[in-house]
């Protein structure tokens, strides 16, 4: 290893660290446990969706017919490149290939990007349609057999915008701290001896994208008719 990276290694050593496998031990349990506070968080949303899903099948059904499933399945094809981009970027940050991680973790800002442009689109087709849970909210009941109860399709929508906009929160940030990855992997700041941002950076995303991989099932594909 390079004197350089030692000393890079030394200088990220906080004082309250015996060594830095100590302190890449700490910082990724601490990631851990944060995400498990995340995974109880969004285990609520989804328990509820399930209830509700229970309660008011038919109704539920209707309303992900209103779901552009071809953009949901690109945005799925898109999180699952990013987080191989991300995985990618964490090797090349403990491999030393300083480059090869920005231009990978550049890729992956840009999935990001990606993911939620095309979910503001759908936001914009949704927000049209007045698929949007208020007082404007619409939904056409007309010849649904069984009759259907809009305010029960207006739950549906109301846990949608809930869940895919706290997910699409978590992207921002998300993409937000790969920024500060690419910034601080240009300035050097990583070595083989020092990655730990990188790689509990790299945890966090793969969580955001697993929690997607979720949401696009019980939301997209309710039944398997679409388009109707």
């Amino acid at each position: 290893m390079a004197t350089s990276d030692i000393q890079v290694a030394e200088h990220a050593l906080q004082h309250h660290f015996a060594d830095m496998e100590q302190q890449q031990e700490t910082a990724t349990f601490g990631m851990w446990m944060f995400l498990l506070t995340e995974i109880m968080f969004f285990g609520g949303l989804f328990c509820t969706y399930l209830v509700y899903r229970g309660l008011y099948y038919q109704a539920f059904v209707e309303g992900s017919q209103k779901m552009n499933i071809w953009l949901g399945a690109t945005n799925t094809a898109v999180l699952i490149c990013s987080s191989l981009t991300m995985a990618l970027g964490v090797r090349a940050a403990q491999t030393g290939r300083k480059k090869l991680m920005v231009v990978l973790l550049l890729i992956t800002i840009m999935f990001g990007l990606g993911f939620l442009g095309i979910k503001g689109i759908e936001y914009h087709e949704h927000w049209e349609n007045h698929e949007f849970p208020g007082p404007n909210f619409h939904f056409e009941t007309i010849d649904k057999q069984p009759p259907i109860d809009p305010q029960h399709t207006e739950i549906y929508f109301s846990l949608y915008w809930a869940m895919t906009g706290l997910h699409a929160l978590h992207m921002v940030i998300g993409v937000g701290l790969v920024s500060w990855l690419v910034i601080a992997g240009l300035a050097g700041a990583f070595t083989p001896a020092y990655f730990t941002p990188v790689e509990i950076v790299g945890l966090y995303w793969h969580f955001v994208d697993l929690v997607w991989i979720y949401l696009f099932p019980l939301l997209y594909l309710i039944s398997k008719k679409h388009g109707g």
